[in-house]
C-alpha cells in the first residue's frame, strides 16, 4: 500500500483445504531402555486416533503452514479482499481479476461498482477457476475507484503462481491380427502427496468401439474399490477398440484411422479436492496393408510340440539277433495307424542259444517321413534246454 497515493488496499488469498495433523510416531518394545516411556507419550499426543497411534493417523485439521502446490487440472480458488484505511468515503470501487497465461488472458472476475465504501469497509470476491496449462501463471488485480473529489484512480497487483504437472502418462499401441487396438496406459502419480484415481477413461474416436479390461464380468474394478497412488507409483490400464465395420470393410480408411481417441483422469487429493486431466488426442501407427491384405481366418491358440494329427503308415522289419531268430514276415506293412490310437502286434521268436538273451531287431519305417525307429533290448528272457519246448512267444504291445 502507499498511503500517500492510494486511499484503498488489497489482499489476495489463496482457499485451500486443511489437512490432518499427523502424529510423530516415536515408539519402542517394552522391553528397551526407556520401557513404556515413549509409547504413553505417543497415546497421550492429542493429534493421534486412540487405538491407532503409530499409523500416523491424526484427528486435528491443520491450516496450510506453506504454499500448497496447484497441480494441472485442480480447481484454483482464492478470496481477494479490498478494504479502506482511510476516513474518507470513495465511490464507484470497482475490482477487475483477470488470470495472464503463456498464451491468453482469462478474466475471472468483473463485479458491478461498488457505489461508496466507507472507513473499515470492505468488498470481498471468491474466484474459482479451473487450470487448464501448465507453466507460470498470473493473477492481476485491479482496482479503481474515486475519492472524495471525485479523481479517479486505480492501482494494480500482480500474484505469480506456479501450476505443475500433476500425472506422467504413457501409452503403447499394439494392432491386432482381427484390426482391434488394445491401448495399454501407464499414470504416474508425480504429485507430492497421494491421490485417488477416481475415474480413467477412454474417450474413443467414433471410429472405434472401446472396451475397457480393467473391470470384472461384474462390473468390478481390478484394483478394488479404492485405487490409491503414492508418490510415483503406477498404474497401468488396458483397453481394447474395435473399429466399426464400415471402417473394417475399406482397408484404405482403416490404415489412416490414426486417431483413437483421449484419456479421461479424475483423481481426488488431500481432503477430496478434485482434478480432472484429459490427455490430447492419442495417435497409433496405422498398419501398411498395401496393396494386398493377407488374413488369418482361423488359427489355434494352442498346438502341442511333435504331436501327430496323420495317420501313419508303417513297414515293419525283423532282424535276428544273437541267440533269436524271428519267425514271421519281414518287411511287411501294417495295418494304418491313426492319430492317438494304438496297434498291439504278436512276434514269435525261436531260441538258439541257452542262456540269458536280449530281445532285439525290431524295426518300424514311416513311409512318408522315410524316418525309421530301432527297438533294441526290448527285454530278456532266460532260455533253458527242454526238450518239450520248440518255440517261444513274445508279445510285445
Amino acid at each position: 500500500m502507499e498511503p500517500d497515493e492510494h486511499l484503498l488496499a488489497l489482499k489476495v488469498m489463496r482457499l485451500t483445504r486443511p489437512t490432518l495433523a499427523s502424529p510423530l510416531p516415536v515408539t519402542c518394545d517394552s522391553k528397551d531402555l526407556p520401557g513404556n516411556l515413549l509409547n504413553v507419550a505417543l497415546q497421550q499426543d492429542p493429534t493421534s486416533v486412540q487405538g491407532t497411534e503409530t499409523l500416523c493417523t491424526g484427528q486435528f485439521l491443520l491450516l496450510p503452514q506453506s504454499p500448497v502446490n496447484i497441480y494441472l487440472g485442480e480447481t484454483f480458488s482464492s478470496y481477494i479482499c479490498v478494504y479502506s484505511e482511510t476516513q474518507q468515503i470513495v465511490s464507484n470501487v470497482t475490482v477487475k481479476v483477470d488470470l495472464q497465461t503463456s498464451s491468453q488472458r482469462l478474466p475471472l472476475s468483473m463485479n458491478p461498482p461498488t457505489p461508496q465504501l466507507g472507513p473499515d469497509e470492505t468488498v470481498n470476491i471468491v474466484i474459482h477457476h479451473e487450470v487448464k496449462e501448465i507453466g507460470n501463471h498470473i493473477l492481476v488485480c485491479e482496482v479503481s475507484y474515486q475519492n472524495a473529489t471525485g479523481v479517479t484512480k486505480s492501482f494494480r497487483k500482480f500474484f505469480k503462481i506456479q501450476v505443475l504437472k500433476p500425472l506422467d502418462v504413457k501409452t503403447k499401441f499394439y494392432n491386432a491380427e482381427n484390426d482391434d487396438v488394445y491401448l495399454e496406459a501407464q499414470v504416474q502419480n508425480i504429485t507430492s502427496g497421494p491421490i485417488c484415481l477416481e475415474k480413467v477413461a477412454l474417450d474413443a474416436s467414433h471410429l472405434f468401439k472401446v472396451i475397457s479390461l480393467n473391470v470384472t464380468h461384474k462390473g468390478e474394478s481390478i484394483f478394488g474399490k479404492t485405487t490409491l497412488l503414492q508418490p510415483q507409483a503406477v498404474c497401468q490400464f488396458l483397453y481394447c477398440l474395435s473399429p466399426s465395420e464400415k471402417l473394417s470393410a475399406d482397408l484404405k480408411s482403416l490404415s489412416g484411422a490414426t486417431n483413437i481417441g483421449k484419456l479421461d483422469i479424475v483423481w481426488r487429493s488431500n481432503l477430496g479436492e478434485r482434478g480432472r486431466l484429459q490427455t490430447s488426442q492419442l495417435q497409433r501407427m496405422g498398419p501398411d496393408y498395401g496393396d494386398i491384405r493377407l488374413s488369418i481366418i482361423e488359427l489355434p491358440n494352442f498346438v502341442v510340440l511333435e504331436e501327430f494329427e496323420r495317420t501313419v503308415e508303417l513297414m515293419l522289419y525283423l532282424e535276428n539277433s544273437d541267440g533269436f531268430a524271428w519267425c514271421g514276415i519281414s518287411g511287411r506293412k501294417l495295418e494304418l495307424l491313426l492319430p492317438h490310437s494304438t496297434n498291439i502286434l504278436e512276434f514269435k521268436a525261436i531260441p538258439l542259444i541257452p542262456g540269458l538273451r536280449t530281445v532285439s531287431g525290431i524295426k518300424l519305417i514311416d513311409t512318408f517321413l522315410k524316418r525309421t525307429y530301432t527297438y533294441d533290448e526290448l527285454g530278456q528272457v532266460f532260455v533253458i534246454v527242454n526238450d518239450n519246448v520248440e518255440a517261444g512267444k513274445i508279445l510285445i504291445g
